[in-house]
């Protein structure tokens, strides 16, 4: 099954994050939380529109935290679980959940001040056309990442061919060029794929974790990591 159906079907999207974000997983959790937050902050009182929101990993922590929050899926079953997470974590009342399509944002222009789109872009059929879509919402900041096409996701890529897309970082300056967004930071990460922290122990994971930091951060080595977090600003 190709990615965008897989992810839509009614059985994943209760095992979602225990087969994602579990074990080594929580490291993965940890790092895109911690990319999402040092690029918005301040986040309390922040309006902010995440798409493809899944079960609310972000926009739970965002609400926690005190922005507005709406987020968007077209997964009827993943915005279910992330109801049951805000009800668990006794912010209901303080976002929203809508079922919705990225290239059609049911929005007004510059409605938003950030718009967030994370585990998005590797699916996305018309990536320029959503990143329009994001751009024409938001009046200050749109965050998100990409899977790297030098990296070992490609391996993975072809080994489990979901029809997961890659990207270059030319191709990325090529989209925030033509889209009128100006790059305020971009972070890369992890050099081990996500597949393997997500495959073994938490304890193991953290050692793995650690080798990927060190050498990872060095110029030689950085523009092989997995994935890029973007940061960029509406001109």
């Amino acid at each position: 099954m190709k990615g965008q159906e897989w992810y839509q079907a009614d059985d994943v999207a209760a095992e979602y994050d225990d087969k994602r974000f579990s074990q080594g997983g929580q490291l993965i959790d940890r790092r895109e939380k911690e990319a999402v937050l040092e690029a918005i902050m301040p986040v309390e009182d922040r309006n902010v529109l995440e798409i493809a929101c899944g079960t609310g990993r972000f926009t739970v922590m965002l609400a926690e935290r005190g922005a507005d929050v709406v987020g968007l899926d077209i997964s009827a079953a993943m915005l279910q679980q992330g109801r049951k997470k805000a009800k668990a974590a006794n912010v209901a009342g303080t976002l929203e959940f809508l079922r919705g399509d990225a290239g059609r944002l049911p929005f007004p222009d510059d409605h938003f001040d950030t718009v967030v789109a994370m585990r998005f872009f590797h699916l996305a059929d018309d990536p320029e056309a959503f990143l329009r879509e994001m751009r024409r919402v938001s009046r200050d900041q749109i965050v998100f990442d990409t899977f790297n096409r030098f990296s070992a996701r490609s391996v993975y890529n072809w080994a489990l061919p979901m029809g997961s897309r890659l990207y270059s970082k030319s191709e990325v300056s090529v989209l925030l060029a033509k889209t009128d967004l100006t790059l305020v930071d971009v972070e890369d990460d992890f050099l081990a794929p996500y597949g393997l922290y997500r495959s073994i122990p938490n304890g193991l994971a953290n050692a793995i974790r650690s080798v990927d930091e060190t050498v990872g951060g060095r110029p030689l080595t950085d523009h092989l990591a997995s994935v890029s977090y973007w940061n960029t600003r509406v001109r």
